[in-house]
């Protein structure tokens, strides 16, 4: 009945230092992803320096007001920041900082229910 209990007692352990390991990894992951892809995203041409478009967002953003008002030109606007690079990082290395975040929190439970029994 010892071998039980202590073979019991290892699991909680066991899995509590998996979910350590999972969320370094996520944690590093998501950083070195984020700076990856803002590096690259940096690094390409920007289009938007182009002065043969000079007019052409000036009469989009009143054509989208026009037909959509001001939600559609705030979504527009939206979906123009996710194309950027840093705001790309941002979200993953911010979703990365959750998903990390919950491994540890739920790894410190379970070390702490291991310490409880």
């Amino acid at each position: 009945m010892a071998e039980n209990d202590s073979a019991s007692s290892t699991q909680p352990s066991r899995r509590s230092h998996r979910l350590w390991l999972i969320g370094i990894v996520i944690l590093s992951l998501g950083i070195i992803g984020a700076g990856i892809v803002y590096w690259l995203g940096t690094r390409s041409p920007d289009l938007n320096d182009d002065l043969s478009m000079l007019g052409y967002h000036k009469a989009e953003q009143r054509q989208m007001g026009r037909l959509y008002g001001k939600m559609g030109t705030l979504i527009d606007d939206w979906a123009d920041d996710l194309k950027r690079p840093g705001v790309q990082a941002a979200i993953i290395a911010g979703f990365s900082i959750v998903v990390a975040g919950g491994c540890f929190h739920f790894a410190r439970l379970l070390e702490n229910d291991d310490d409880a029994h």
